[in-house]
């Protein structure tokens, strides 16, 4: 079994995982043009580019369809980002 702090760390490698992947795939385009082309709340694009907000399952269906990425895509591209046999389930 895990401790919190262990959790804490484990969430915080996969939101910058996110953060990374979500400034690689808005490139050039303005924070506030990309979320109010995409119905994306403003400070929710920001809080999670910065890995400062761990967004909900729907907001990454919606993140994928607004980089023009099939959602398994968009996921395994975070996973790559992360280390090698990364898990958060200590077995």
């Amino acid at each position: 079994m895990q401790n919190r702090e262990e959790l804490l760390i484990k969430k915080k490698l996969i939101k910058e995982a996110l953060a990374k992947t979500m400034r690689e795939n808005r490139g050039s385009q303005s924070l506030f043009k990309f979320s109010s082309e995409n119905d994306l709340p403003l400070s929710v694009v920001s809080e999670a580019e910065r890995a400062q907000k761990d967004p909900q399952l729907t907001t990454i269906f919606k993140l994928a369809e607004a980089y023009s990425l099939p959602v398994d895509i968009f996921v395994r591209n975070i996973a790559a980002k992360l280390p090698p046999d990364f898990s958060m389930i200590d077995k």
